[in-house]
């Protein structure tokens, strides 16, 4: 015992101790394989005995293959970033495999990630921000690598995208408003918004054409100078002191929407009295009395799931067509857009 603490306690050690073989040890850690129930308790008697930590990343290289997962991510100040991580945390740990995070601030970083997780032959890379560049997608495929994006715009080939589905959501929110009676509706986003905030609004437009309400209703576009609480609450002070009014706001995210709302009372305007307002994410900070914002709610477990999924699928088959998986949302009705009589 004396000679192994100075050094790492190896498999062969194991199997020495265990009195059975090395491919033995390694069928019951690689869980490769059926071994005797009498043979696996040795062998696990004599790992804990001496210590043993399995090395997944030596053992996924051995195989060409590690059991991790690359996530980039950005802006974990951001609480739907956050509840969208941890669910794909829960979900990789479920399906037997480690998360390897980076937070990234920009393209270089994007970059530099995407090639670091090849390096480390990961399991799959999961992409939550940010446009992968397309020749390391393709450096990602190369090596077996299946990447999977979540609210991205669907224009890499061999790379599968899992969204919330917006067009639902805009439909939800067009009939909501309509119900309440708003006729000047406005359309709340901010400068250099990601592809799926950019799609919400588009969404939007179409689906209160589909309902007849664009011709007859006064469509304002609200730019926000930046995303974030402070961008909405910004944006409703120059809104006011342009003198414009509106009944009803549908807006990109939970903390513009948030901000906004806030915005507006400090200009003497409150929900649902003088407008309706409608927020997208449905995070812990929209429940908040003070808020009680009626929003839509995307469902990160499942979001979770069926990224998995994906990247499981097109491990087994890298050429399988390229799939757009389209998460169900539902509308949170609250304070700011109450229920309305039929």
């Amino acid at each position: 015992m004396g000679s192994r603490s100075h050094r790492s306690v190896t498999a062969q050690d194991v199997a020495k101790l265990a009195g059975v073989s090395r491919a033995s040890v390694s069928r019951v850690f690689g869980n490769q394989g059926n071994v005797a129930r009498e043979t696996h308790e040795k062998i696990v008697k004599a790992a804990n005995e001496l210590g043993y930590q399995v090395n997944f990343l030596a053992q996924g290289l051995n195989r060409k293959r590690s059991q991790l997962i690359g996530v980039v991510v950005a802006r974990l100040s951001d609480p739907f970033r956050s509840s969208l991580l941890e669910g794909l945390l829960n979900e990789i740990q479920h399906k037997g495999y480690q998360a390897l995070v980076t937070e990234v601030r920009g393209a270089e970083e994007l970059q530099t990630t995407m090639r670091r997780f090849t390096q480390f032959r990961v399991s799959g890379v999961i992409v939550t921000s940010g446009q992968p560049p397309a020749e390391l997608v393709k450096e990602c495929v190369q090596h077996g690598i299946p990447v999977v994006g979540i609210n991205r715009h669907m224009d890499i080939p061999d790379v599968d995208f899992v969204c919330s589905d917006n067009k639902m959501a805009a439909l939800l929110v067009a009939e909501q408003l309509m119900r309440c009676g708003c006729h000047s509706i406005g359309w709340l986003n901010y400068q250099q918004s990601t592809w799926s905030g950019i799609n919400r609004g588009d969404m939007f437009r179409q689906a209160m054409t589909e309902k007849g309400l664009l011709d007859e209703c006064d469509f304002q576009h609200i730019i926000a100078e930046a995303d974030g609480y402070e961008g909405g609450r910004q944006a409703a002070h120059r809104f006011c002191a342009e003198g414009k009014k509106l009944d009803g706001v549908f807006c990109a995210n939970a903390q513009l929407a948030c901000g906004f709302l806030d915005g507006m009372r400090e200009n003497g305007l409150d929900a649902p009295t003088d407008f309706h307002i409608i927020g997208f994410d449905n995070t812990p900070q929209t429940a908040q009395y003070s808020y009680r914002l009626t929003t839509i709610h995307q469902d990160v477990t499942e979001t979770a799931k069926r990224v998995l999924s994906c990247l499981e699928a097109r491990s087994h088959d890298p050429r399988i067509v390229q799939r757009m998986e389209k998460i169900p949302v539902k509308l949170v009705l609250r304070n700011t857009s109450p229920s309305q009589n039929e």
